[in-house]
């Protein structure tokens, strides 16, 4: 029993030598794990920020002007908000004098006429934005966007039509025009418009 205690006392001494790191390299260890672990799972504050951009200064440098909002033809408002959301109500590819681009696509105008008319229902809608937000820069997100073509019954480049209102929101607002999308045929549309959108939008409080 004498001997034992020595023995014992070795292998305590061994056990201790060989085991993990040391606590000042477990310390040293920690941080850059956790946060490895932290980065992987929680991405930080930067990584999800929107880069905002000045929206009337990308008007200016794409030489549009925004058009007199347009009074709704019917029991309808323009916009509704709910919390930080706005709702727009679908609106045409009005023209600065007033007219609407009109005609099926695929019979009385080219998919290129067609993403114009979208291109000008865009206008039309960061208009409305406008007015309801007095500044284009509390646009926080533009979240879904649903376009409606007025085509002929085997039309199938809708897509490339609507895309005439996601390159303008996204060339005027950057990353914050970016959105969910449908894109649809319709056999006809009010006053035989070519194209009519509708938008939800995200604002700053």
């Amino acid at each position: 029993m004498k001997k034992a205690a020595p023995i014992l006392l070795v292998l305590l001494v061994f056990i201790s030598s060989c085991g993990g790191p040391s606590s000042a390299e477990n310390a040293e260890a920690s941080p850059s794990d956790g946060s490895e672990a932290l980065h992987e799972e929680h991405p930080t504050s930067d990584g999800e920020e929107i880069p905002a951009v000045d929206p009337e200064a990308r008007l200016q440098e794409l030489g549009l002007e925004l058009p007199e909002v347009s009074t709704p033809v019917a029991n309808y408002v323009n916009a509704v908000r709910t919390g930080n959301l706005i709702f727009l109500a679908g609106k045409g590819p009005r023209k600065a004098d007033g007219t609407y681009i009109t005609g099926k696509v695929g019979r009385d105008l080219t998919v290129e006429q067609g993403y114009e008319a979208a291109s000008l229902c865009a206008l039309n809608q960061l208009a409305v934005l406008k007015a309801e937000l007095g500044d284009l820069g509390k646009v926080k997100r533009v979240v879904k966007v649903l376009g409606m073509v007025n085509a002929v019954e085997d039309f199938g480049n809708q897509p490339e039509v609507i895309n005439g209102f996601s390159d303008l929101m996204v060339e005027v607002l950057g990353e914050r025009g970016k959105h969910a999308r449908a894109a649809v045929g319709m056999g006809s549309l009010p006053r035989g418009i070519a194209v009519e959108i509708e938008l939800v939008v995200e604002v700053e409080n």
